[in-house]
């Protein structure tokens, strides 16, 4: 089990080889090796990712492993494998998105990645991407995890951690960012716990009943045929943590309600957990109106990604204007997701941070076809011209009545 310098993972992952007085070797010893395939991964595809990702070299022999990085990377590994091989011993399950996790979570402890707290007293924790912000660290790099009957859900990636951390401490919670970086998911999974544990009565999910850039035209169907079809991502992530015989009778009986914006005036939502979802398409109007329904005993989470505005041009979007009139208010939590806490999968990451990238002289030229798709098309126009010819001529109900017609006495 002699040590060697870094492997060629490593070197290729820009941590390059270190000289030899830098190199840190750790010695991991498990004791339960029933559970050592599963921690190492199918032909080490575990130990590989972490060679990858921290730039050291994982050699596994019987039931020790021995890492070889500098130290804070071997300290880093040693944190993955030891927080790893604890989950398995609960008996929960460990695969790359675990491993991915892991390595996240060490990456902030140590500081290596560069999340950027700004304002924690005010609730307020803001991802940006590694290159360009300074090292510090967010508060809670510990792995959070939501907990319900069918599933544990454990948080992949600091910010989401914090983001847990955020919902227990605060009654409204705003979390934006980019898609992949589970702010609805982690959302439904809190409230779903919330709901079984009995800390309240009814889960209320909504969103906006705004189409993603088409004209669908009516839809079929009574009200919930009408709208279901905005709202399945909420129905995707409540029986991905619920039973769905639980789900089924939680619509029926009214403690799981699924609801458009719109639907939402005039209402006191006590004793609930309240979820509005893509409020970023949420007017500024109905952003108000939705917020001033929050009662007694509740707790609100707004989600949304601010770079996919889908309202009409010179539109406010309700979410970005509550984000910054509620900045610093008591008992309101916000939580900003970059493009390095996109979890969904690798390739997600990569196409959002090139369209973060995007050059600025794109960007007048997407304005300016937004704009033309609001405008009315030209096989609209005749239509409404016609229409004005024929709104000239009365209609059967502008006919004069028989009673009002002059008999022909009269007109004699």
């Amino acid at each position: 089990m002699g040590s060697r310098q870094l492997g060629k993972r490593g070197a290729r992952n820009g941590q390059g080889k270190s000289p030899k007085h830098d190199v840190e070797r750790l010695v991991i010893p498990f004791e339960d090796n029933r559970l050592l395939a599963d921690l190492f991964g199918e032909f080490d595809c575990h130990l590989a990712l972490i060679e990858d990702r921290l730039g050291v070299e994982a050699v596994a022999h019987g039931n020790v492993v021995t890492v070889s990085g500098s130290e804070a990377a071997s300290l880093a590994a040693r944190e993955v494998l030891e927080g790893l091989y604890a989950r398995l011993g609960r008996g929960e399950s460990v695969g790359l998105a675990e491993v991915d996790g892991a390595i996240r979570h060490s990456q902030s402890a140590l500081g290596r990645k560069g999340e950027d707290t700004r304002g924690g007293h005010d609730g307020h924790l803001e991802s940006k991407p590694a290159e360009k912000t300074s090292n510090q660290k967010p508060s809670g790099a510990a792995m959070r995890q939501i907990r319900t009957r069918k599933r544990t859900v454990t948080a992949r990636s600091p910010m989401q951690s914090a983001y847990i951390d955020a919902l227990d401490r605060h009654d409204l919670v705003f979390a934006s960012g980019p898609a992949g970086t589970g702010k609805t998911y982690l959302a439904v999974a809190y409230a779903a716990q919330h709901l079984e544990a009995g800390a309240c009565e009814r889960l209320i999910l909504s969103r906006p009943a705004v189409e993603a850039g088409e004209r669908l035209g009516f839809l079929p169907g009574d009200m919930r045929d009408k709208v279901d079809p905005y709202l399945r991502p909420l129905y995707d992530a409540l029986y991905d943590v619920l039973a769905p015989e639980k789900v089924e009778r939680g619509l029926e009986t009214g403690i799981i309600e699924i609801a458009p914006l719109a639907f939402m005036r005039g209402r006191t939502l006590s004793d609930a957990f309240i979820i509005l979802d893509e409020a970023q398409n949420a007017t500024s109007m109905q952003m108000k109106m939705f917020l001033t329904r929050l009662g007694a005993h509740s707790k609100m989470v707004v989600t949304g990604d601010v770079t996919q505005v889908d309202l009409a041009p010179g539109e406010t979007s309700g979410l970005i204007e509550a984000m910054a009139l509620l900045r610093g208010i008591e008992g309101v939590g916000m939580i900003t997701f970059s493009r390095d806490d996109v979890v969904r999968r690798e390739l997600v990451a990569r196409i959002v941070a090139a369209y973060d990238e995007r050059a600025p002289e794109h960007e007048p030229a997407r304005q300016q076809e937004s704009a033309r798709q609001q405008e009315p098309t030209s096989s609209q126009g005749p239509a409404r011209r016609r229409g004005s010819s024929r709104s000239q001529e009365p209609s059967r109900d502008q006919q004069p009545s028989r009673s009002q017609q002059p008999s022909r006495s009269q007109e004699q």
